[in-house]
């Protein structure tokens, strides 16, 4: 067996690229994956609303409304509870500053650092941190907010670009491939859509499963708010890993500073942590690990570069992307190996749909089409 020095620097050097492309052109790269993911979901939508005798562009565009009204319907169904939960905030600051101050009095008294440490000194000087401390926030949720609703208008434009130009974009893809190859492009590039589109239908009846038995548990045990803990654990819960963990979080600081009594938290994180064990080994595998085929090891690979890459977009991003390169690897025998080390079995399996795939070639076709 020879090393070929020359084929691994080459396949280092285009990692790098790669890396360096994703991470210099993210500003525009993820709302592209974001608009792919959601015109893979809408495509059958859309599709729906053609056949109905209605044109293509304004199909596209009822169906972007239609998402955009279930969004907003969602916003304001929690408005109040939002508006509610704001307004404790402050109540809630003074609480945690009078408890911070009390765990400094405590420490300092068993390990004194500073002499004649003041209680209500420390709170001025608390408050006054705060009151400092506003102004680059006010600045920085500016910017985000700017941020996120230009990317929203760049993720609400390419989704349009991809349903109305879809059959147009396939053939451009199939016309790389050598005529007898054609087919097979094409049987890939619908693969690549049924993964994306089986993911986020997937997440999205996970999302309502979750966000249903945390409402209930949470209403039980008497948390103010529960349907928004809930569901917004639920929502949180497409980070893969530690999107669950992040939205116990939240509901347990609530409860402990809304409630007195100890077992209020403790009852919470039971709650959750039944809940996590239901989703990890039940709901998971079952309604969205089916889709995606990829094994752990590269499902935890794809958690970590996403969030190195792109942040919190990448935690959502990367893992179904993921699962869209193992169909694209299947499909050339160079690159074979990297869809063996993706996926979860190493078997024939794509020899066998060769020799199936003929029969539905056409079908398949009529829906880009």
């Amino acid at each position: 067996m020879n090393l070929s020095f020359q084929k691994i620097f080459f396949a280092l050097a285009s990692i790098f690229g790669i890396f360096a492309i994703l991470i210099l052109a993210k500003s525009v790269l993820i709302p592209f994956g974001m608009a792919l993911l959601i015109s893979f979901i809408l495509l059958p939508v859309s599709k729906k609303m053609e056949s109905w005798g209605i044109n293509q562009m304004l199909a596209a565009f009822l169906s972007i409304l239609l998402l955009f009204l279930i969004l907003a319907g969602s916003i304001t169904l929690f408005s109040s509870q939002i508006i509610r939960l704001s307004d404790e905030l402050n109540n809630f600051s003074e609480k945690i500053m009078g408890t911070f101050t009390d765990i400094i009095l405590f420490i300092n008294k068993n390990v004194i650092f500073i002499d004649d440490l003041n209680r209500d000194e420390l709170l001025t000087q608390g408050k006054e941190w705060l009151k400092n401390s506003s102004g680059s926030l006010i600045k920085n949720t500016f910017n985000n907010s700017a941020s996120f609703f230009t990317g929203l208008l760049a993720t609400t434009v390419f989704t349009f670009l991809f349903l109305i130009y879809r059959a147009g974009l396939t053939r451009a893809f199939m016309k790389f491939a050598s005529p007898e190859n054609r087919d097979r492009v094409f049987i890939m590039l619908k693969n690549i859509q049924q993964v994306g589109q089986k993911y986020l239908s997937g997440m999205f009846v996970l999302i309502l499963i979750l966000g249903f038995a945390n409402s209930i548990g949470l209403w039980i045990i008497g948390i103010d708010s529960p349907f928004l803990f809930g569901f917004l654990a639920g929502i949180l819960s497409i980070i893969p890993f530690v999107g669950t963990a992040i939205g116990a979080t939240i509901p347990v600081l609530y409860a402990f500073m809304s409630h007195d009594a100890l077992w209020v938290p403790l009852a919470v994180i039971g709650l959750f942590w039944f809940v996590q064990i239901i989703e990890s080994n039940v709901l998971n595998p079952k309604i969205v690990g089916s889709s995606l085929n990829v094994n752990a090891l590269a499902a935890i690979l794809s958690l970590l570069v996403g969030t190195s890459v792109w942040g919190i977009a990448g935690m959502i991003l990367f893992l179904p992307f993921t699962a869209m390169l193992k169909v694209i690897c299947e499909e050339f025998e160079e690159i074979k190996p990297i869809a063996l080390l993706i996926g979860n079995e190493i078997s024939g399996e794509s020899e066998k749909k060769d020799k199936k795939s003929s029969q539905w070639i056409k079908k398949m076709k009529d829906w880009f089409s």
